[in-house]
């Protein structure tokens, strides 16, 4: 079964180690909406048709009252620095303790968990639905991801082919980051997350955060609207590709197009090349997730995209490239689905 959590952490065809906080009494951190993801690991889990606020997803994603502050780093005596640095330092929302999260520089200035959600009140006011939260790499990233009543469905009185909506909002204790939200569609078949810049529309940005409510709501109603916005041209583009033929020799073009092998190319190369046009071939010609949309220009716009999500090796023994991959927070791997797009709708364009 595939599972049906796409915003973070997931898989297909193989399992890889997740990258959750754990904490030393075995608590995780992470919480979602229905059923366990694959992993099967949450410290909470809420009904899928629970009305969760901002408040009941932080605290439940061990997130809330982590008092996130700047401790001077106190060197030995004798020593000389020309930049002060600090601990990025919480309190452990499980045993209190101190827990360093990194250490920045002397402009660094914190923000709180609550900072990053504090929207998504209004956010809610919209129509969108908490469907997940947690921080992974020991607490230095957060996240939480919505999704937004905007979905839309290719050939609905045949394949009925649904894409759905999610926003993806996550920031960082370590300066890696700024607070960010990326507009992710996610195509529910294989669970492939389809963040890609398209031409006139935002994908990503950065999230302004006010303490006053007035700011709050006005960035809630922005967000939104770039939301709505971005999701309209990618539905407009996603008709087109489906209505795009691609017969198995454009496919063939369509690969080398995409993935051209020097007639020079050492041989480790030509067999790690092979073994990539094996696996988008086997995706595109026998993988379900492209029954009723096998021989578009869709069909091979998802398959590329499900082996990068999915099937692309990882150089880390946990997986941690794939996962990043797959919840939208590896930028080399976006970058990499924006060159496919633009391939795939020159051949369409064509």
């Amino acid at each position: 079964a595939i599972d049906r959590h796409p915003p973070i952490l997931m898989r297909k065809g193989r399992i890889v180690a997740h990258n959750l906080e754990t904490h030393e009494n075995g608590q995780v951190a992470f919480a979602l909406r229905g059923a366990p993801a694959w992993h099967g690991l949450a410290n909470a889990t809420f009904d899928v048709d629970a009305d969760i606020t901002t408040a009941d997803m932080l605290k439940g994603a061990l997130l809330n009252d982590w008092n996130v502050r700047l401790e001077p780093v106190i060197y030995p005596a004798g020593y000389r620095t020309k930049s002060a640095l600090n601990y990025v330092v919480r309190t452990n929302p499980v045993d209190a303790g101190t827990d360093v999260l990194s250490v920045v520089g002397d402009r660094y200035s914190v923000f709180q968990n609550e900072d990053l959600f504090n929207f998504g009140d209004n956010i809610l006011d919209g129509g969108a639905k908490w469907e997940s939260a947690g921080s992974i790499k020991d607490g230095r990233i957060v996240f939480g991801s919505l999704v937004v009543p905007r979905e839309f469905i290719l050939d609905p009185q045949g394949v009925a082919d649904k894409t759905v909506t999610y926003l993806l909002v996550h920031s960082s204790h370590d300066g890696s980051a700024s607070v960010q939200a990326s507009i992710t569609p996610v195509r529910v078949v294989c669970q492939n997350t389809l963040n890609m810049a398209l031409k006139s529309t935002k994908q990503s940005f950065k999230v302004r955060h006010t303490l006053k409510v007035e700011g709050r709501v006005a960035e809630a109603r922005r967000v939104l609207g770039l939301t709505f916005n971005h999701m309209d041209e990618f539905e407009s583009m996603a008709k087109a590709l489906f209505e795009t033929p691609v017969d198995n020799v454009q496919w063939g073009k369509l690969l080398t197009a995409i993935y051209p092998l020097d007639d020079n190319a050492p041989k480790g190369t030509v067999t790690k090349h092979a073994q990539k046009i094996d696996v988008l071939n086997d995706l595109y010609f026998k993988a379900p997730t492209q029954d009723g949309i096998r021989g578009t220009a869709w069909g091979a716009l998802n398959a590329l995209t499900e082996r990068l999500d999915y099937f692309r090796p990882s150089r880390t023994a946990n997986g941690e490239a794939i996962k990043a991959a797959a919840s939208g927070f590896d930028a080399m791997v976006n970058a990499e689905k924006a060159r496919i797009l633009s391939a795939v709708r020159e051949f369409a364009n064509a």
